[in-house]
């Protein structure tokens, strides 16, 4: 998009656009997402960024009213493979935080420099000030919803300091962390006792039934459970995190956005999370944004399937078809190998057992590296030890066809299977399995074309 573009999606307030690029208001120092119900700037005060930390860096602050570091992520870091989509996969996951700009550079085999000038060419900020935008995020998210002492939440977010963290607070969001709590709603320790409450954005029309289908046959017990009516169910679930455990639950029934004319933005899908240590919880919202596909661009999707006779109708039918991921990739990659029956047996006998089950969720999937040792013999021996050792990578900065190559290399692992983990553990939008017609026409979205198909009872 050139900038008069964009300021056509400002001036009609198009909430497609939104999380894709940032405006700001030179005269008020603010920046904001494109649907902002704030009165449409003059075109010559307004300055266009990539990134929220790209419009932080020069100066401008989030506004109040729209909030725009809760937008969806950007669909174009699910599509892109290079070294650019790949590194704003990690940072989401936390790895600069958890491991610096070197942990990050070497996960992506190039030097810091080489990743610093890449994503500041390209976005208008480093991976420091990227970190730092949803290091600013995740503490408003913990200063509002729960009741833990300021310091503590500016160590759980991965400030270095408290200096550092109320510095941050007060240039991104011109308050206070004391004041950003005090704007906040109300009866916080009442909605701590459930966990973190969230609204995971998503944009365009969401078909959750289906999502939520899906996640309900492949349950695994004591990892997993679907609980409710079908339109009205919660899917809960164990995460293994990088500091701690912790449980999610995440409501069907979406939260929807509507405008006057009757238009279909986006919307949210509700979440409670029950953290273990609170300095997961980027991490763990960066992992369930994933497993729903949440930082789709359903318009993209929808706009090229629906130009193809044979899929046509079955877009009509349900607009805004996700093509879900994973909430653990290494989880999903043995899951995919073993079946469910035997997924449920290897939670039974080597998952780790939660300190305090929540109702029927009492474990976590085992590791790759006890499923090594247990059962080192066969094809799950072999994915669990390439998957211990490195050999295979599935992180969100791993290279998609370096994954598959390496998943085809080892015993028992067919193009099907590998496929499965391509789509689902590695969220590769545009993958065609054997078996199928999927003609190219329907690139990049393959992925999608075949949801589509499962939907419709056309394929298993």
């Amino acid at each position: 998009m050139d900038e008069d573009t964009r300021y056509e999606a400002v001036r009609s307030r198009d909430a497609r656009f939104d999380g894709e690029f940032f405006f700001a208001v030179e005269t008020t120092g603010i920046y904001c997402r494109p649907s902002c119900p704030a009165v449409t700037p003059n075109r010559r005060n307004v300055r266009f960024f990539t990134t929220a930390a790209a419009a932080q860096g020069s100066g401008f602050r989030a506004c109040r009213r729209c909030r725009p570091d809760a937008v969806p992520g950007s669909a174009e870091w699910n599509v892109r493979a290079d070294v650019v989509g790949r590194a704003m996969r990690l940072i989401g996951d936390g790895v600069v935080d958890r491991e610096g700009v070197a942990g990050l550079a070497a996960r992506l085999g190039y030097s810091a420099r080489q990743v610093q000038r890449q994503l500041t060419a390209e976005l208008g900020a480093g991976p420091v000030a990227l970190a730092r935008a949803q290091r600013a995020h995740t503490a408003r998210v913990l200063v509002q919803t729960t009741d833990l002492p300021i310091t503590e939440i500016a160590f759980a977010s991965g400030f270095a300091s408290v200096r550092q963290f109320n510095d941050t607070i007060r240039e991104v969001y011109a308050a206070t962390p004391s004041e950003l709590r005090a704007a906040a709603p109300q009866h916080r320790g009442r909605r701590q006792a459930v966990g973190i409450p969230l609204r995971l954005a998503h944009r365009g029309p969401y078909q959750a039934v289906a999502v939520f289908d899906l996640l309900a046959a492949e349950a695994v017990p004591g990892v997993e459970e679907v609980e409710g009516t079908r339109g009205r169910r919660t899917y809960r679930r164990t995460l293994r995190l990088p500091h701690g455990t912790g449980v999610v639950a995440v409501d069907e029934r979406p939260g929807v956005v509507r405008t006057a004319s009757g238009a279909h933005p986006g919307g949210w899908l509700e979440a409670r999370l029950q953290l273990a240590d609170p300095r997961d919880l980027t991490t763990a919202v960066g992992r369930l944004r994933r497993l729903f596909d949440l930082d789709a661009d359903p318009y993209a999707v929808d706009e090229r399937l629906g130009a193809d006779a044979r899929l046509a109708p079955l877009v009509a039918a349900r607009p805004g078809l996700r093509s879900p991921g994973a909430a653990d990739a290494e989880e999903l990659a043995v899951r995919a190998l073993v079946g469910p029956r035997e997924a449920e047996r290897l939670v039974r006998r080597y998952g780790k057992a939660l300190d305090s089950p929540a109702g029927s969720l009492t474990h976590l999937f085992p590791e790759p590296a006890v499923l090594a040792e247990a059962e080192p013999h066969g094809p799950l021996g072999a994915l669990a030890a390439a998957l211990a050792d490195g050999a295979v990578r599935l992180d969100p900065g791993a290279d998609r066809d370096d994954a598959e190559a390496a998943l085809l290399a080892l015993p028992g692992l067919d193009a099907a299977t590998v496929a499965v983990i391509r789509t689902r553990a590695l969220g590769d939008p545009d993958v065609a399995p054997p078996g199928p017609d999927v003609p190219d026409s329907w690139r990049p979205w393959r992925s999608y074309a075949l949801r589509h198909l499962r939907a419709a009872g056309e394929l298993d």
